[in-house]
């Protein structure tokens, strides 16, 4: 196993490596000493992002899209292991335009499978979601027990683990699944239709703006920290334990905080640098299609097997992308 459980020493394959979660694997795999691609299709990721790696030797860009089978096999070649991020997000993007989740989510993955597969590459892990446990009702959700799905979005998640596992068992590929769980921090985009909750409410009361919240605010989610989901990203693709292969594991924090939590706390940590902000209040609308109501993992499958511990629970997180937010986002003159 390598030192520290990290991937080093690697030529290591970041699909969707212009975008937030991309990004940020792609700078934590340079600091440890490996050569990193990058395949994106800047749909949803930003040059921004990457901006800093370009003039690296140990990073290489390839504009492409997993939707076409030759980008996948130009990116795959000569590379030891993938992490798998590109993928279209957003249930409720997937709700206004299924065909292209559908699209890019299963048949780009499965054109990423044939590539990883054909490249003999040692493993790739890829992003798998919470959305999978659609309208199961046992908290904290566990790996074994998932529901129906709720949208698109889900279906097509649910099919990347049985395509993984397909090709495990017919070709021996060697797949690992992290079910990501509402995973916020740098780099985040807080703009566009379709923005995840903490960057746009950052955003927002930055500008002054009332945040608002889809039901009561009771809604609640196993926020997760970046840095977490870089943690599990290195344990799964070091990991020599055999019981580890061909498994999926919930990547989260075990906590799980609600909405009106979560903006008590962004409005708290926005308000040390500007006071007004404390002051602003929520605004409550209708309930969205899709969305589940609850969200909590279990834990305890990633601790046992890749001994995973996350570094950062919910408001050490909290805090530590807000001052990022404070630094890089457009703020109120």
């Amino acid at each position: 196993m390598n030192p520290g459980n990290k991937i080093t020493n690697t030529r290591v394959l970041v699909t969707g490596g212009a975008g937030f979660i991309g990004s940020n694997l792609c700078e934590d795999l340079i600091l440890c000493g490996n050569e990193v691609v990058c395949l994106d299709n800047f749909s949803t990721g930003r040059v921004e992002n990457i901006q800093e790696f370009l003039g690296n030797k140990n990073f290489k860009l390839v504009v492409g899209d997993i939707r076409n089978p030759e980008d996948c096999k130009k990116a795959a070649d000569g590379v030891e292991i993938i992490l798998q991020q590109a993928a279209l997000g957003s249930v409720p993007r997937s709700i206004n335009d299924p065909v292209t989740t559908n699209a890019v989510n299963i048949g780009g993955f499965l054109n990423m499978l044939v590539a990883a597969r054909d490249a003999k590459v040692k493993r790739l892990v890829y992003a798998a979601s919470s959305s999978t446990y659609g309208d199961s009702e046992t908290l904290p959700k566990v790996e074994e027990i998932i529901g129906m799905p709720l949208s698109p979005y889900a279906v097509t998640k649910y099919v990347n683990e049985l395509y993984a596992h397909v090709f495990a068992l017919n070709y021996g590929l060697d797949t690992i699944g992290l079910r990501y769980f509402n995973v916020y921090g740098r780099r985040q985009d807080p703009n566009g239709a379709y923005a995840a909750v903490i960057p746009k409410f950052t955003m927002m009361l930055m500008t002054h703006e009332s945040p608002r919240i889809n039901g009561d605010g009771t809604n609640s989610r196993d926020f997760t920290y970046i840095d977490n989901v870089i943690q599990m990203n290195h344990l799964a693709a070091t990991t020599t334990n055999p019981g580890a292969t061909g498994q999926v594991f919930n990547t989260a924090v075990g906590e799980r905080n609600d909405l009106n939590q979560l903006t008590s706390l962004l409005k708290k940590y926005l308000a040390e640098s500007d006071p007004e902000i404390g002051n602003i209040p929520v605004i409550y609308d209708p309930d969205r299609k899709g969305d589940i109501p609850h969200s909590l993992a279990s834990i305890e499958k990633a601790r046992t097997i890749l001994g995973y511990h996350p570094e950062f629970n919910f408001e050490k997180g909290l805090k530590l992308a807000v001052q990022w937010y404070w630094q890089h986002l457009t703020r109120k003159p």
